[in-house]
């Protein structure tokens, strides 16, 4: 396979659900940016997540496998990066992020020549501890997109003009707790929520979500809206630096999420281990150099970002995001392990452009329980799915985490995650 672009850029969003952005036919314009990106591109309206939440979604994002292979028991990479791919190949890679479920402690460097994830590994202890003490003090639980963007920037400003290269931006910004900067706090709503209050009622929303009231589901939702526009105009500020460059128009662009955000429809909020479409549909628009734009309903996976760009190197890939066919019947699966109390389930889905068909498994018993579906077809493919899928699961054992650095664990807390 050959191709007319150079470099490959990965941007991808946390928490960010498709069905709140304007392109997607939200009442909010959300997303100006976004939204003319997608219509300068292909833009995949029926794009899922491989699973629901950051620990097994940027896994099979980064990887290409689906989330028992890409990581083990522990939720450690185990499968190599498109960035490895392509380093091999000859490419500069880099990724910035902060995240901490996808930082060096969990081996998610792997294959960057550069990798900042925002944590103080390897700094001057000094240093590393002042900067603790300045998080804290600001309540900054992740690097904004502006850190984001001007460190991706420098990067990109260090490269040898004709070097092609990977790059990885992954934001922030649109994850609990939702606290929009500045003007777009109060962009939907006329409510002035400190950053404390927002953490406080984003933990409550998911620690107990049957006490948010209607009012405090309409503020969560006003200020993850803010979030979105705030995000999409960095977003918009990155492209405008990369056309400066003359980097834009000879690069594969991609942008995605590794999942969404929920707001009640099940009953949850945030991004439990469950496959409803408020956190498995993400937003997925392809951008080429050759300018081939168009509405794609094809069901699309984001395992296919890395299957298509490793296809251009002799990897193989079964639908390629680049030149994608018509099917609207093409099947896409996602995958979850269950956490606490479930955490002896997994679950999966499988969809089309018109259905959907969801079940459990019992890892204690093995039995396989469908929900919410009543299409004995796709019950039948999900349960041949999920047969090969238990054949290949990366790691059985069960365990806690390996210790990790007390600044992950802090910033952990203030997402939510703990």
């Amino acid at each position: 396979m050959t191709t007319d672009w150079d470099n490959i850029i990965l941007l991808s969003a946390d928490a960010l659900r498709a069905d709140h952005l304007s392109c997607h036919g939200y009442h909010r314009e959300t997303s100006p940016v976004l939204d003319d990106l997608a219509s300068d591109s292909l833009h995949f309206t029926n794009a899922y997540s491989a699973s629901s939440h950051t620990r097994e979604a940027v896994p099979a994002l980064l990887t290409g496998e689906y989330p028992d292979t890409a990581i083990d028991a522990k939720y450690r990479l185990a499968t190599d990066t498109v960035a490895k791919t392509l380093s091999e190949e000859g490419f500069a890679t880099a990724g910035f992020h902060s995240n901490p479920f996808v930082s060096r402690a969990y081996g998610f460097d792997q294959g960057f020549d550069e990798f900042d994830d925002d944590l103080h590994f390897g700094k001057h202890k000094v240093i590393a501890l002042a900067q603790r003490a300045l998080d804290k003090l600001r309540n900054r639980h992740y690097a904004r997109a502006e850190e984001i963007n001007e460190r991706s920037l420098e990067w990109l400003d260090s490269l040898d003009g004709d070097e092609p290269f990977f790059l990885w931006n992954h934001y922030m910004d649109t994850h609990g707790p939702y606290e929009p900067p500045g003007e777009y706090a109060t962009l939907y709503t006329d409510e002035t929520v400190s950053g404390r209050n927002a953490q406080s009622l984003y933990q409550r929303a998911i620690k107990d979500p049957d006490s948010i009231t209607d009012d405090e589901r309409q503020l969560l939702i006003d200020l993850y809206d803010a979030e979105i526009r705030y995000n999409d105009k960095r977003i918009g500020e990155f492209l405008d630096a990369l056309r400066e460059r003359g980097l834009l128009e000879n690069s594969l662009l991609v942008f995605t999420a590794d999942h969404g955000d929920a707001f009640g429809e099940h009953d949850y909020y945030e991004h439990p281990r469950y496959l409803h479409d408020e956190i498995t549909h993400v937003p997925l628009i392809v951008r080429q150099p050759n300018g081939e734009s168009g509405v794609v309903e094809t069901p699309a996976s984001t395992l296919d970002v890395v299957s298509t760009i490793e296809s251009a190197f002799g990897g193989e890939s079964e639908f390629s995001l680049v030149d994608p066919v018509t099917d609207t019947d093409r099947r896409v699966f996602s995958q979850a392990r269950g956490e606490n109390e479930d955490s002896h389930l997994r679950r999966y889905a499988v969809r089309t452009a018109e259905d959907v068909c969801f079940c459990e498994r019992d890892r204690e018993s093995g039995e396989i329980e469908f929900t919410d579906s009543s299409n004995l077809e796709l019950q039948s493919e999900l349960r041949e799915h999920v047969k090969a899928r238990v054949a290949v699961e990366n790691g059985e054992s069960e365990g806690d985490d390996e210790d990790v650095d007390e600044e992950i664990e802090r910033r952990l807390e203030a997402l939510g995650y703990k």
